[in-house]
């Protein structure tokens, strides 16, 4: 992550809004979630149940559409989280290869 002139931090990979259903695994438990964003670093989840999920913890996700990814819990906060991909996986070439062959652009339901 960079960080800009006034010590913020800022994202170093730009994510894009998505609709992918997939298992979230923390330590012998599942919970339905929702891809709700994504990069090529990391993604963030709706989760589908309560999960006490620390801060560094290891996950993995299982997804027909992404396959399964591993990473660490990087934040979260009111029944979501937010996920940084394990460097050592393929993670980014399955990311990749999600945005090469299935990855619709979301729009919002709501017009204001």
């Amino acid at each position: 992550m960079a960080v800009n002139n006034l010590n913020m931090k800022v994202r170093s990979d730009p994510r894009r809004k998505a609709r992918i259903p997939g298992t979230l695994k923390y330590y012998g438990q599942s919970v339905n979630a929702r891809v709700v964003d994504i990069s090529a670093t990391g993604l963030a989840l709706d989760l589908g149940a309560p999960l006490n999920a620390s801060i560094g913890s290891p996950v993995r996700i299982d997804s027909e559409e992404l396959g399964v990814l591993e990473g660490m819990v990087k934040w979260s906060h009111n029944g979501r989280l937010g996920i940084q991909f394990r460097p050592n996986t393929n993670a980014a070439a399955q990311v990749a290869a999600y945005f090469r062959f299935f990855h619709q652009d979301i729009q919002p339901v709501l017009k204001r």
